[in-house]
């Protein structure tokens, strides 16, 4: 467990009274975040959108579930997907993949969106900062739905679904003092709050496995992955969305004497040119039929 995720989820007797130290600091956080969602204009974009936030810093599933949730939708609708691109290299709006064709490079698309782009084939997949561009991009290149990734925020006419983590953070603050985005009490602003291990369960399957693996990742709170570990030699952690120095990869699996590294879906578009063997932890969400019938519902009226 790093520094971090100690701090959010464990915390130590010290981590605690730093908490509470910058606790003025979160409630100012939190005022500000609930005054923009206050002033922001509601906007009725005039197609169908379905927002998948969280309300917790890090990574929650929503890549993902996004990826589930478009596969089951995909056959009946004109699926696009818009999302930030977060830590891509490129600005603007870009259209990483139109109806199954990749247009871009990890690199301008970003990690998540990329995976999307070569994940599914039949949808439409959009980078944009200002989600509201993406959205009538998407709108203009034919999509009869659009999939919002971390769109809670965003005042559109949409039916926002919350992911709710099966690791509740230690405290109910906002951030420096605790995880949160905004104020925990906004789950009762969702028309459909999520839980994982309840509402949608994670299934892992090892692909390319080898007898000696070294996991190396770079997604946000690696600790997520600990109930689906297969055996391995060791563990290389690094920032999330960081560029992978492959001296280091070469370096650490020789030390490890491995015979793999074991990387995640996310890691792996990052790793194309790597030379060292490689095996995939993949891993699939298999969302509740009864949390696709009322997704399917609001798209029929």
């Amino acid at each position: 467990m790093t520094w971090l995720e100690r701090y959010f989820y464990a915390p130590t007797l010290c981590q605690k009274a730093l908490a509470y130290a910058l606790s003025p600091i979160s409630f100012c956080y939190a005022k500000i975040a609930t005054f923009k969602r206050h002033i922001a204009p509601f906007e009725d974009l005039k197609i169908p959108i379905i927002s998948v936030g969280n309300l917790v810093a890090g990574g929650s599933g929503k890549t993902p579930f996004i990826l589930a949730l478009a596969q089951v939708l995909s056959p009946r609708y004109q699926v696009a997907i818009v999302s930030r691109g977060y830590k891509r290299a490129s600005r603007g709006l870009v259209v990483v993949s139109a109806w199954g064709e990749v247009l871009t490079s990890q690199e301008v698309a970003g990690d998540e969106a990329f995976l999307l782009a070569e994940k599914l084939p039949a949808c439409s997949v959009l980078v944009s900062k200002k989600r509201k561009i993406g959205v009538l991009e998407a709108r203009k290149m034919g999509a009869g739905v659009v999939l919002l990734d971390d769109g809670f925020r965003f005042n559109f006419k949409k039916l926002n679904i919350l992911l709710k983590p099966a690791l509740k953070p230690y405290f109910d603050f906002c951030l420096p003092s605790g995880v949160y985005r905004e104020n925990p009490k906004c789950y009762a602003l969702a028309d459909l709050v999520v839980q994982e291990g309840l509402d949608y369960t994670r299934q892992v399957e090892v692909l390319e496995a080898t007898e000696r693996m070294l996991l190396v990742t770079a997604i946000a709170n690696p600790m997520r992955l600990e109930p689906f570990l297969p055996p391995v030699v060791g563990k290389l952690y690094f920032k999330d969305h960081a560029t992978f120095d492959l001296k280091r990869l070469e370096q650490a699996y020789q030390q490890h004497n491995a015979t793999s590294l074991l990387v995640t879906s996310k890691d792996l578009v990052k790793l194309k040119s790597c030379p060292l063997p490689l095996s995939l932890l993949e891993l699939r969400l298999e969302i509740k039929p009864a949390v696709l019938r009322r997704i399917l519902d609001y798209l029929a009226h």
